[in-house]
């Protein structure tokens, strides 16, 4: 009897240790975020700070950021970048990450400078509520009579500024802005308002469709609405593969383009115009709407160093057909180094391609604010291709040289007849999620749901599709090329020497597939 008792207690104390024991391993093998790097360095109480690295949590409010100690608020978030405010009240010092009760300290300090006396202040702002296309005005100190030389985001997205005084700023709420506080940075040093500007999702046009096709038709027609009879006869031109095929990687506006050119619409025209572009375009941190305006700001950059024909004015929007959501039209827009060809078809977005980014010079700081907008582009070609062993990489390297992209404008359908370099099929499952997070950018920029399904159709042929390299792995010399070539999916990257900023390299891009490109015009 005590023999059966001492048994079954044994018994009863061992399940209890294993039952901790496995709560103990789960706790363990939680992850840990990393933090990798972060710009800007320095900055005064109200800068926005955009932190690098792995395993944050997508949801912002679950990631816990401190400067030096200080709580700062966390206004976006994907799984490998945060952006952050510098709260006030923080002093130099670490980063720390937490998630889930784990916590990431960075290497370096972040210095918090002191505010001077000549520093943006702001007092309020009016009104407090409003869609995207809004007119907004800030009211406070130490602003730039040079409406250009006040950064303003709302919420982290990049605003027109259409007016400036040293105490008003009038401003238009930006497509893609969520609701938030406001920044204005002047020479470096940055104002946040204490409280939140509420984005509404009504607007004017009452355009609240329920999917991207009736939405983007919505807002094309809205757009249309506030234009001239002869405006809407240079926007929307017949749906032919001669139109499609006429977009470019180079400055020149309208001149090379179809369309409508930027520079000459009104401010109420832009907004309608970034609402349609907006509405067709991904929500992800540095990608879809977001990438279109820092290549943009690119091109206004240029222009500052005395480069001729370079400007964010210079960008086209275009309709080929009809914006309709049972019809069959498509959606243009770009300028230098940017182009998107988006077909809609029976209420459905039916090909995103083909579609090309570059940016020159890769990185630029302006007002304070560091923008890098095809870092991630780089970034995943280079992990994709850190990850081969000396056997593969051998496999892999092309004995061609490029200076360009292979499949950039005016190459339609010039696919190579047979697959080269190495194929996706003998990598390991790392391996293989390294090439499709490769893939990832580049679908980023269309609209969410339209990436993600055309990801998930990649990756059901990702055996069949083989990776390659020219140059060096490390992307960051001329002539380094790097490859991505599917049944479908055709995605290319190549750095060139400078064009304007000359002692540096620049990036051109080009996302292609065989049999969707134009909707197979």
């Amino acid at each position: 009897m005590k023999q059966k008792i001492f048994s079954t207690t044994l018994l009863a104390f061992l399940s209890l240790f294993a039952f901790f024991a496995c709560n103990e391993d789960t706790e363990t093998t939680a992850l840990t975020p990393i933090i990798t790097s972060f710009t800007p360095t320095n900055g005064t109480a109200g800068t926005i700070v955009t932190i690098t690295g792995a395993n944050f949590s997508t949801t912002a409010a679950n990631n816990t950021v401190a400067f030096n100690g200080t709580s700062a608020n966390v206004t976006a978030a994907t799984s490998t970048e945060l952006t952050v405010t510098v709260p006030t009240g923080a002093t130099t010092g670490k980063i720390t990450v937490m998630v889930g009760g784990n916590t990431a300290t960075s290497t370096s300090d972040f210095t918090v400078n002191a505010t001077s006396a000549t520093a943006p202040t702001i007092a309020s702002f009016t009104p407090a509520s409003g869609a995207a296309g809004t007119t907004i005005t800030i009211t406070g100190t130490n602003f730039s009579t040079t409406a250009a030389n006040n950064t303003v985001m709302f919420n982290g997205v990049l605003a027109t500024v259409t007016a400036a005084t040293a105490t008003q700023l009038t401003v238009t709420v930006p497509a893609g802005a969520t609701s938030g506080t406001i920044s204005v940075t002047v020479d470096g040093q940055t104002a946040t308002s204490t409280a939140s500007f509420t984005v509404t999702t009504t607007t004017t046009t009452s355009c609240n469709a329920t999917t991207v096709a009736a939405q983007v038709a919505c807002l094309a027609e809205a757009f249309k609405a506030t234009l001239t009879a002869t405006q809407i006869a240079s926007l929307q031109i017949s749906y032919t593969k001669a139109n499609a095929i006429k977009w470019s990687n180079l400055p020149g506006g309208v001149n090379i383009r179809n369309g409508i050119e930027f520079s000459t619409l009104t401010a109420t025209q832009l907004a309608a115009a970034n609402a349609v572009i907006a509405a067709a375009s991904g929500t992800t941190s540095d990608e879809g709407y977001s990438e279109f305006t820092q290549i943009r700001a690119a091109d206004d950059y240029l222009g500052t160093l005395g480069a001729s024909g370079y400007s964010s004015g210079k960008y086209i929007i275009a309709f080929l057909g009809t914006p309709s959501e049972t019809g069959t039209w498509m959606l243009q827009f770009g300028g230098h180094h940017y182009a998107q060809n988006i077909t809609f078809n029976g209420g459905n977005v039916v090909s995103i391609t083909p579609s090309h980014q570059g940016v020159e010079p890769t990185s630029w700081t302006s007002n304070g604010l560091t923008y890098a907008p095809l870092k991630s582009e780089h970034d995943a070609m280079k992990a994709m291709l850190a990850s081969l062993s000396e056997t593969e990489l051998a496999a892999a390297k092309l004995a061609t040289t490029f200076s360009d992209v292979l499949l950039g404008p005016n190459k339609d359908g010039q696919f190579p007849a047979t697959k080269q370099g190495l194929a996706v099929s003998g990598l390991t499952t790392a391996q293989k999620q390294l090439v499709l997070n490769a893939m990832k950018p580049w679908l980023h920029d269309a609209d969410d749901a339209t990436g993600t399904a055309m990801l998930a159709l990649y990756e059901s042929e990702l055996n069949s599709t083989y990776i390659a390299y020219s140059g060096n792995t490390s992307l960051t010399n001329h002539a380094d090329y790097a490859r991505i070539d599917g049944p479908s999916v055709w995605i290319e990257f190549v750095c060139q020497s400078g064009i304007v900023v000359q002692n540096q390299i620049h990036y051109h891009t080009v996302f292609r597939d065989h049999t969707r490109d134009y909707n197979g015009l």
